[in-house]
Order: structure tokens, then sequence, then C-alpha cells
């Protein structure tokens, strides 16, 4: 069972596309090489191949975080989850349910006006998923380029102490507290165990 995220950038052309490409591209490529795993396409639409579906959401998480740290971004997302029946030199021409569920999500979640969205085979997974990610959205999509950058950078390193991590990024643990605090990381954290849990019982 693999897991495919389909996505578009949001107020992509407000923004010059070198600022939040490079962005994009080195989040992507943590999943493997273009365009056999992940590519761009369209100009602001992506779609990347997640081997393990257990790390789907966690990989969101990350893009999310990724975009909403440059100002003024935000990323639209599909996750789909399921099987890979035919593998493609480019991703976009591979086959199989992931591809399937992952693509019909992208248009029908821009008339639901949510930023990300589940579907796999099994209604009652997706049903309680999407309410659990429908919740946590109203906190995702108002963190501030400050908060997301905390918890992208947490997300990275999640061996690293807040100590560590405000090292990282060049300001004091108390900082970093206040911010995952705001952006409600534990509770992402909470959600993406959830979802691993829930998503083994289906496997």
């Amino acid at each position: 069972m693999i897991s495919v995220i389909s996505g578009d950038i949001i107020n992509s052309r407000k923004t010059q596309s070198a600022t939040w490409l490079k962005v994009l591209k080195k989040e992507l490529s943590k999943w493997g090489d273009s365009p056999r795993q992940w590519n761009i396409y369209r100009g602001d639409s992506f779609q990347v191949e997640i081997k393990s579906a257990t790390d789907a959401l966690s990989a969101a998480f990350q893009i999310k975080a990724a975009i909403k740290s440059l100002k003024g971004m935000d990323v639209r997302m599909a996750i789909g989850i399921g099987e890979k029946e035919y593998s493609a030199k480019n991703i976009t021409e591979s086959k199989g349910s992931a591809f399937i569920h992952s693509g019909e999500l992208v248009e029908a979640h821009k008339k639901l006006k949510l930023n990300l969205w589940i579907r796999s085979s099994n209604a009652t997974f997706d049903r309680e998923m999407n309410l659990y990610l429908k919740l946590a959205l109203i906190v995702m999509d108002s963190w501030t380029t400050n908060a997301a950058e905390a918890i992208h950078t947490s997300l990275q390193h999640p061996e690293k102490s807040q100590e560590a991590i405000g090292k990282l990024l060049g300001i004091k643990q108390n900082a970093i507290s206040t911010r995952l605090k705001r952006a409600c990381y534990n509770e992402i954290i909470a959600l993406n165990e959830m979802y691993q849990t829930k998503l083994a019982e289906l496997i």
C-alpha cells in the first residue's frame, strides 16, 4: 500500500515562482527522484509518491509547513491511499488506486475549499480521518511564517530538543516553545500517530 499526494500552490501567481519552487523541490526530493517519484507540472501543481502510506500524513504536514513558512503562501493537497499497478518513468503516467483516489480528490476538495483531504478504499477510515483533518486545518491554515518554520524544523528533527531546534533557527528555546504551542505541534504529532494506528488496521 502506497500513497500519492497531489497538490497545488495557493497564491503562486502573487509570488515569484523562484521563491516557492526551490522550497517545494527540496521537500519533494526527500521522497525520491523526479520525474519517477515526483513531478511539478502546470506551473504550480505537483504529485509525489510516498512509498509507505504510513509516512503520507507526516509528508503532507512537512510540505505544508515548508510552504507556509513563506509569507502569504499555502498549499492544497489530496492524499490518495491504495495500490500501485503500473510504474511509469513519469509519475503523472503511473497507475493504480492510490493515483485514482488522489486525482479524484483534487477537483472535489477545491469545491469543498479544504486544503488537506484524504481518500482510501475504506469509507469509514476516510470519514474519521477527514473529520480530524478538518478540525486540524482550523489551526494549520492559520500558521504564521514563524510558527510554520518551527513546525517544519521540528518535524524534520523529531529527535532534537526544543533547545536544539532553537539553535538551528537561531532563536531561544522559550521562543520555540511558544511557537510550537500556538501552532498545536503536540496535537499535530498526536494526529499523525492516530492516522498511523488507524491505517495499520486497514493493512
